[in-house]
């Protein structure tokens, strides 16, 4: 057995006693397969073409027009000798290097200093640009999460996660959540690629870790059919991303007092969806009648209020 056959082994991927071939498909069903998968490479392509053109046509005006300026930075004079340090040794001279360059260029240590500082001040993202940038994610996540929702409500298992495990793994693929599911890949792997471009922030590296697992995660639930549960996982960790993204603008936009309260909101969506729902959601089938999902306890909840 090759590497390739090894690695794609039903026992890797399937529960106990299904295989592959528990998953062929006729005309009028149809499973997911792997290679459905390499359409996020030109999806990922045409988002980051269409965040370009949000972020100049609709993000930045929007930034302009609610009040959103970049600061005034005082710039550091043209030097080629500083210039190169600061390119390619470092940003932060030690003492040592700063009395030698000093010296290099018969300036004062101060002046060298000052220098080094409003250099650095040049390289800081500007405050507009993380505006658009949050706007986008603001966008995106905000779409993808009640698009999911609508696509999900009427849905049993979206409502009691047990019926997720029904007839598995042969559970044909409804397209619409197959393109739910490309949507939400090609995001993250274009997320992956601008990285670089992006606003570089202190959990930069962290940022690369998140993204990659999660892609990691979409691929391996599409490929082992975990549509159902997968789609659920998605919605509830995106319940509350849009709301964070939403509290970044308006701390860009210097709504203090708003900001605050949109957080708040964020901190009781982000407990209950993540360390609440999740949590029980991943709790194991109960007997028949002990509901462990809270989704149709809510459901229910609801339903009885419209009465």
């Amino acid at each position: 057995m090759g590497l390739l056959e090894e690695f794609w082994h039903h026992k890797y991927w399937l529960p106990p006693g299904a295989t592959w071939e528990d998953m062929k498909e006729s005309a009028d069903i149809h499973y997911p397969k792997p290679q459905d998968l390499l359409l996020c490479i030109p999806g990922a392509l045409i988002l980051i073409i269409i965040r370009y053109i949000f972020e100049r046509t609709i993000a930045l005006p929007l930034g302009r027009r609610l009040g959103v300026s970049n600061r005034p930075r005082p710039k550091a004079q043209p030097n080629a000798t500083l210039e190169d340090f600061y390119n390619l040794v470092g940003r932060t001279p030690k003492e040592g290097d700063l009395i030698s360059l000093a010296k290099q260029n018969d300036l004062p240590v101060k002046k060298v200093e000052a220098w080094f500082r409003h250099r650095r001040a040049q390289d800081r993202p500007r405050l507009m640009k993380k505006f658009c940038e949050a706007s986008w994610r603001f966008t995106f996540y905000f779409t993808s999460f009640f698009s999911g929702l609508a696509l999900l409500y009427d849905k049993p298992w979206f409502w009691d996660h047990t019926v997720c495990w029904l007839s598995f793994p042969q559970q044909p693929l409804l397209p619409a959540l197959g393109w739910f599911y490309l949507l939400e890949l090609s995001f993250y792997c274009s997320l992956v690629a601008t990285l670089p471009f992006d606003v570089k922030r202190k959990d930069f590296k962290e940022q690369i870790i998140h993204h990659i697992a999660t892609i990691t995660l979409i691929f391996v639930s599409y490929c082992a059919n975990l549509i159902r549960f997968g789609m659920i996982v998605m919605l509830v960790h995106d319940a509350s991303d849009y709301i964070l993204e939403l509290a970044k603008m308006l701390h860009y936009m210097k709504w203090k007092w708003v900001c605050e309260a949109v957080f708040v909101v964020f901190a009781v969506v982000f407990i209950s969806s993540r360390l609440v729902i999740f949590p029980l959601m991943s709790l194991p089938p109960q007997s028949e009648g002990n509901c462990s999902s809270p989704l149709i306890l809510l459901k229910t909840w609801c339903d009885s209020s419209s009465k």
